[in-house]
This record gives C-alpha cells, structure tokens and sequence, in this order.
C-alpha cells in the first residue's frame, strides 16, 4: 500500500478491484478547503473513464506491472502468440488488446506487453510501421495535382488510401493509430 502522494501518472493502480491506469494526476488545494488530488484513469480492461479525488493521506495499491517488448510471431484464433526475446518464453495476448491497428502486424515484428500477474493486461503495436504495397490501381496521367488518394493493398491484406503516384511493390509508412498513410519508404 501506498499513500496518494506517491502515485504518479502513467502508474496502473487497483481501484474498486479493477486495474486503471493513470492518466493525470493533479495536487489541488482549493481556498481554505482541505488540499486532495485530482485523478484522471482508465479501465485497462473496459477503457472506461473514471475522475476520482484521494485524500492526500488515502491508501492506494500501485499494482506491479511489467512491460517488455515481444517478438510477434503468429496468430490463434482470437489470440497473437509473442515471444520473448530473452527466455524464448511464448504466451497469449488477446488481439483485441491491440486494437486496430493489429490489421498491420506482421511476423517477427516488435511488440510492447504490459504484463501483471502473469496475465497479459495492456499491448501495443510500434506507432508507426513499413510495409509493401501488394495491389494498387494504375495513377491516370494528370490527375496529381490535387489530393487526390486511392485504395491499395498492403502486405498484411489491410486496405489504406494513398497518393495516386504509389505503385504496386513500393514501401510505405503507415501510421498504426489512425491507418493513415504518411511517405514512401526508400
């Protein structure tokens, strides 16, 4: 147990039996008003948004996570199997953890796990990835000079609009968050 003044943001407590991770973490002493934090967090699990204010002398439970990076290696059913790079330990990571973004993940990529307990609670995908086109439509002569995009097909099977002068078999960098285009890769 921990009092309120140590915690920090970015740290995972246990609140009402659940893990939230601390986005923001304000001291406030209003007037002649006893002084408390403000706390901003998320459900890890949910995504949940929650504003609690502690007691500056309140009981918390910083829960001990770690985070490591993982090599992705494949997919089973509606889980990713990451390695560690270390121990050659292999576990379980549910797809859903990595949000949208899992569209662009391919084998032997690098991961980031946050792991408490020896139960995966929070992954993430590097923000930005490279990959190849693999099908794209041929750019009609003169229509460049707008912003005009188009769909292509990257080596994941994922689907991203870009630029007109972006051919079949040229590498792009995607960004993972938002699936948005953003240069071609030399």
């Amino acid at each position: 147990m921990a009092k309120a003044s140590e915690v920090k943001t970015g740290n995972i407590l246990r609140f009402n039996g659940e893990l939230v991770l601390v986005e923001e973490f304000v001291h406030r002493t209003p007037g002649n008003l006893r002084a408390f934090y403000q706390a901003n967090m998320r459900n890890v699990k949910t995504g949940k948004f929650i504003e609690y204010r502690f007691r500056t002398d309140e009981e918390v439970t910083i829960a001990r996570v770690e985070t490591q990076n993982y090599q992705y290696l494949y997919e089973e059913g509606d889980n990713l199997v990451v390695m560690d790079n270390n121990t050659y330990d292999q576990i379980y990571v549910p797809k859903v953890m990595f949000g949208d973004g899992v569209k662009f993940l391919t084998e032997g990529m690098q991961v980031t796990v946050a792991i408490e307990n020896d139960e995966p609670i929070m992954a993430q995908m590097p923000s930005h990835v490279e990959l190849v086109i693999t099908y794209s439509e041929p750019a009609v002569k003169g229509n460049t000079a707008t912003n005009v995009t188009k769909a292509a097909t990257v080596e994941t099977g994922a689907e991203i609009r870009v630029p007109l002068f972006i051919n079949e078999g040229d590498k792009v960098r995607i960004d993972t968050r938002t699936g948005d285009y953003i240069e071609r890769v030399k």
